[in-house]
This record gives structure tokens, sequence and C-alpha cells, in this order.
């Protein structure tokens, strides 16, 4: 007898979570969700860690949903005190066409000011598409699809088994398409990337290609990560359900391992950067910039300096190097005064003041000043 799903309703006392900074990922700085356990039950879903996982028995992850039924009324109050800045919000599961919580929290965002983010694996996020346009003409709206592969690709059959409920990737693709032409930032994450299912050549192309067709102008990739007890419950669906894939996933994945090997990562995404300049697209999600932020030099600068970094740690460049453009861009992020004023003021020892800027850091900050437009050549010639 087939189990049914049960939902269980409760009141947490806070619902959003608070970043020092946006992360270089995602760039959210919040993030705020209304359930708790999925109806898709992804079995390669890290939401069944210890530190997210609610359950002691992972089974109840897929049926058991917990509702957080004043959501809604605990993030306008936390975001009434909170600065504006990017929040990861929304959960599309079958859920949502039962309680609603994610459409009064999108309310909650387009009230305040507040530009979001939504990572989804349905294309039951067009039923707010009215509030996700409103919130992009207030401040800025990001919706990104969880793929990892499509009906191209050798390995999708088994890809599917493998995402249980979620709803076709052929429906998340035309979701996608409706996005763009609505005019909302949108594009594919490629997380997490299966080893021997989705990490072939064939695939990296069919997921590029499909994402610029149905106009995304991005794909994020992320490798499979595993920790305690997913770990163990991932483990138990491959001896059970792919015997011939377990040895494989053990040997990538030795006892305290949490991701895939670097070397091999790196590859893939380097791959994956080369698709998607022959598309005309992103590997990286492009910075959302709220209209009006007086801020925007220094964020653009930041965005700059994570994609360089990001392709440091791809080239296999020291982590020291890494580790000092890293630090850089979490000093600009943090530094209150525009970024311009200062150069305009004080020039190149004005970068230098910054923390964590030297003279050679300051040298490449300067030249993305001019790699954004913002001054002349006539004034690159008078420094």
């Amino acid at each position: 007898m087939a189990r049914r799903t049960e939902f269980v309703s409760y009141r947490p006392k806070t619902i959003l979570n608070k970043h020092k900074r946006p992360d270089h990922w995602f760039w959210t700085r919040y993030t705020a969700y209304p359930y708790k356990g999925c109806q898709h039950r992804c079995f390669f879903c890290y939401c069944r860690e210890r530190r997210y996982c609610p359950f002691e028995d992972l089974n109840d992850f897929g049926y058991v949903i917990q509702v957080k039924e004043n959501a809604p009324d605990l993030l306008r109050r936390a975001l009434s005190r909170a600065p504006v800045d990017l929040i990861g919000t929304g959960d599309y599961q079958p859920a949502e066409s039962k309680y609603g919580l994610s459409r009064r929290m999108l309310e909650v965002c387009l009230e305040l000011g507040f530009p979001v983010f939504v990572l989804e694996r349905s294309p039951l996020v067009l039923q707010d598409l009215d509030l996700l346009q409103d919130i992009d003409e207030k401040a800025v709206t990001v919706v990104a699809f969880s793929i990892i592969s499509t009906p191209d690709s050798p390995g999708y059959d088994r890809v599917k088994e493998m995402e249980c409920l979620a709803p076709p990737v052929e429906k998340r693709f035309a979701a996608m398409e409706q996005l763009a032409r609505a005019g909302i930032l949108t594009g594919t994450c490629m997380m997490p990337i299966l080893p021997k299912l989705c990490d072939d050549d064939a695939n990296l192309q069919y997921v590029t290609k499909w994402t610029a067709e149905h106009g995304g102008q991005f794909v994020l990739a992320g490798g499979l990560t595993m920790a305690d007890q997913q770990r163990d419950y991932y483990f138990g669906v491959l001896d059970e359900r792919f015997p011939d894939l377990a040895d494989h996933y053990r040997s990538l994945y030795p006892e305290g391992s949490y991701g895939p090997a670097r070397s091999n990562w790196n590859q893939i995404a380097l791959r994956l950067k080369e698709l998607c300049e022959q598309h005309g697209i992103s590997d990286r999600i492009p910075r959302p910039i709220i209209p009006g932020d007086k801020r925007t030099l220094n964020k653009r600068i930041v965005e700059a300096l994570a994609n360089q970094l990001y392709y440091m740690e791809l080239n296999g460049e020291p982590s020291h190097r890494v580790w000092a453009y890293r630090k850089a861009a979490w000093a600009i992020e943090d530094t209150p005064q525009d970024l311009g004023l200062i150069y305009r003021q004080m020039g190149r020892k004005g970068l230098e003041s910054i923390e964590n800027v030297g003279p050679r850091l300051a040298g490449v900050i300067e030249r993305l000043l001019y790699g954004c437009l913002l001054y002349t050549s006539d004034a690159a010639d008078d420094n």
C-alpha cells in the first residue's frame, strides 16, 4: 500500500536565516522557507543532512511535511528590521497548492521592497508569476531551475528515477522560457552533477543548449555533496536500486569526504564554462542589483572579484592567492563608502586603505573600476 503524505502544521519562533554578507554563489544574504521535508523525494537531496533534517527516520523526509503556518508573519517582522538585500525563498512542492505560504511570503517581500531568489524543481512557480514580475519591477527577481539532465542525455532515465516525484524536466524548461519572456532573470542550477549519470560531455552540452534555447541566461554547476546521515541514506539507495554505481561512488566519496575530488570537479566546471560561452550565456549567476542602490559600484566590483577567484580555483592557482581575492571581496562588500568616490578622492592609495587590499589588489580593483566604464579614457591617462 502506497504511503500517504502527512502534513504537520506548527509555529516556529523564527523564519529568517541571516548571513554577515551575501554568498558568492547565489548572491543571497537571507533565506526563509515555509516547509520542511519535500514531496519531490529526490534521493540525493542534501536536506537530509542532520543540520537541515528534522526527522529521525529519513524515510519521513518525503512523506511528513512540516508546515510553518506563521511563516509570512515571522518574515514580515524579521525583514522590517533588516537591511534590504537578496533573499532566497519560495518552495513549490505540491504542498504549496494546499497552503500557499510561498505566495504570502513573496507578498511580504514585495511590500517591503526585498529582491528575491527562487530555486525550483517545479513549474508550479508560474502560479506566482504576477508577484514575481511586481517584485522585479520594484526590486529584483531571479528564478533558477534545478535541472541536471535532459531527455537527450544518455543517463536521463536513471536521473528521472533518482529525482522520484520531481516534475518532468521538459516542464521546468517550459516554465523557464515563460519567465524569460516575462523579463525575469532565469537559468539553470545544474546541482548536483551526479557522477556517471550527469558528468559526461554529452549531458553538459545538452543542459547548456536547452537552457540557452529556453531563455536561460546562466548554468551554475555544483557537485554532489554528502554528509553524515544523508551519506548513509544515499549509499543505501545505491546498494538497493543502482548497485552498479555503488562501488564507483564509494571510491569517489571515501569515508570523511564531503564533496567531489577537486581535480575532477575543476575539469567539469571548466568544460561547462566553455560550453556556456559557446551559447552566449554565463556559468555564473549575475549579481542582481536593486534599482537605486547607492552601493551598486561596490557590488559590481565584489562580483568581478568573486568570479575571478572562482576561475582561479578552477585553474588550480595557489590557495593563498584565492583567499586574498576572497578577503578583498569581503572587505569591499563591508565598505560603506562608494568605491568610486574613494578612488576619485585618493586614487590607488584610497583603495589600499581598505582592509585586505594591498598594492597588487588595488591595481586589480583599479582596472575593474575602469572596466565598469565609470571613468573616461582621459581620466585613465591622467592617472
